[in-house]
């Protein structure tokens, strides 16, 4: 079954230092996870009157099995995803799930 690795980051104490770091290594870390098939980044909204959500940014790692993802985490390069991760200034939560449903909806 389809296997990704959601890492979700509280809000920053510094946002411009966290972007900065974050542009210059995040991605391209977490891209670099052994067997990982897609990557997707996001960067949360704040609510309708600008404050902002608990949460900041996403990345999610999709593999193509739980396999492929937990052999991934335990590799030199995981190690400097997430040490990189905790390098960022702001409180992160990490999930490892199935990937149930993926579906495009056309309206």
């Amino acid at each position: 079954m389809p296997t990704k690795i959601t890492v979700t980051y509280d809000n920053p104490t510094d946002p411009d230092a966290f972007e900065t770091h974050y542009a210059e290594a995040q991605e391209r870390l977490a891209a670099a996870l052994p067997g990982a098939l897609h990557l997707e980044t996001s960067k949360v909204w704040p609510k309708e009157d600008g404050t902002p959500t608990p949460k900041y940014r996403t990345v999610e790692i999709y593999f193509p099995d739980y396999d492929t993802a937990a052999a991934a985490v335990t590799t030199p390069a995981a190690q400097a995803f997430v040490t990189d991760v905790f390098r960022l200034g702001a409180p992160v939560t990490m999930l490892f799930s199935e990937v149930r449903t993926s579906t495009a909806l056309t309206r």
